[in-house]
């Protein structure tokens, strides 16, 4: 079950019963097994591979993963962690699998959703979830269309949109992983368009949808892809019914934190958007349907480098050609969303 909990939101609130979710998301950086997937490029994740990507550095691997997967959302939740948790660069189903049997995930009886997806080194977006708390309704990969005619032959993530029921209410993720910035920042806009023509398909749907948009998303919150094309906002008094989004990791950033470092300074990637139907705009506290409660970026000490020329920086798996043993270059974000209980 969610953590149920009594908050103390006024006299009007003071004794009323809530049930928390939470909901997260996580770049697992390179998530690959040791085998060759065929039509992949992959090769630098095999045991003869650049990496010397073994069966050690593998298991390895899935236990990290798994430590931080399974203590995301324990910050409000001790002991229950999220409902469902959107990640991406995970290789295959095979991968998801072996994840989803380390103990710490396999105690709360994870499953996972995914589709494979065309992607040239073979990296795809799932959605993990606890059956308890999430319950998967339908799943769909909404391929990203590339529009140039010289772009005919790349393939890239799809969207991952996955419909399900939380605390009694319809609620869709979509999980995504935009062009790198190895590509220049049209191909992300693009992905900010297509994201927001997919958004808009789902709330004319069902105009009481609670929607997640989450993912890597290679560019910050202020950035044209998220800002304009996307079109969440940085306020949430800004944000129209019923099919405005509002992107709270911009003022998080804007703190001077984020969830991974270029060159010494904090990007915020890793984005959880939330649409209007999940928030409380005029503040009052009316959480008699899913609401957004309360949001931040999961850390932990272990993730970090403790000595060395970065220290400070996230504790990635490689880094200058040596195998750190460590997690990721991103850090995870969670929000959590609250109801009252009836």
């Amino acid at each position: 079950m969610a953590l149920a909990l009594i908050l103390g939101t006024g006299a009007a609130h003071a004794q009323k019963k809530y049930s928390v979710y939470g909901v997260g998301f996580y770049n697992l950086e390179n998530l690959f097994d040791t085998c060759h997937d065929e039509g992949h490029n992959d090769y630098e994740y095999l045991p003869e591979g650049t990496n010397k990507w073994t069966g050690l550095k593998y298991s390895h691997k899935l236990k990290n993963m798994a430590r931080v997967l399974s203590e995301m959302g324990t910050d409000k939740l001790p002991g229950v962690g999220c409902a469902a948790i959107g990640v991406s660069e995970v290789e295959n189903a095979k991968c998801l699998t072996d994840l989803c049997n380390q103990e710490p995930l396999k105690a709360k009886n994870f499953q996972f959703v995914h589709i494979e997806g065309p992607d040239q080194r073979g990296v795809d977006c799932a959605l993990l979830y606890n059956p308890k708390l999430f319950q998967v309704r339908d799943v769909k990969l909404v391929p990203y269309i590339y529009i140039k005619p010289e772009d005919s032959l790349r393939a890239t993530r799809g969207f991952l949109t996955v419909s399900g029921t939380m605390a009694g209410e319809h609620v869709t993720i979509i999980v995504n992983h935009l062009p790198s910035r190895g590509a220049v920042s049209f191909y992300r806009e693009e992905g900010g368009r297509q994201l927001r023509i997919l958004k808009d398909s789902l709330i004319a749907e069902d105009p009481n949808v609670k929607l997640l948009i989450m993912g890597d998303m290679n560019d910050d919150p202020q950035d044209k892809s998220m800002a304009v094309q996307l079109g969440a906002k940085r306020k949430m008094k800004d944000v129209e019914a019923p099919a405005g989004l509002w992107n709270p990791w911009w003022d998080v950033l804007a703190s001077g934190t984020g969830t991974l470092q270029y060159q010494g300074a904090w990007n915020l990637f890793d984005q959880i958007i939330l649409s209007h139907s999940l928030l409380d705009i005029d503040g009052r506290k009316d959480y008699s349907s899913l609401k957004l409660w309360n949001y931040h970026i999961f850390t932990r000490d272990y993730l970090f480098q403790k000595e060395g020329k970065y220290k400070g920086n996230t504790l990635r798996t490689h880094a200058g050609g040596v195998w750190l043993d460590g997690y990721s270059d991103h850090l995870p974000t969670v929000v959590y969303l609250i109801k009252e209980q009836k």
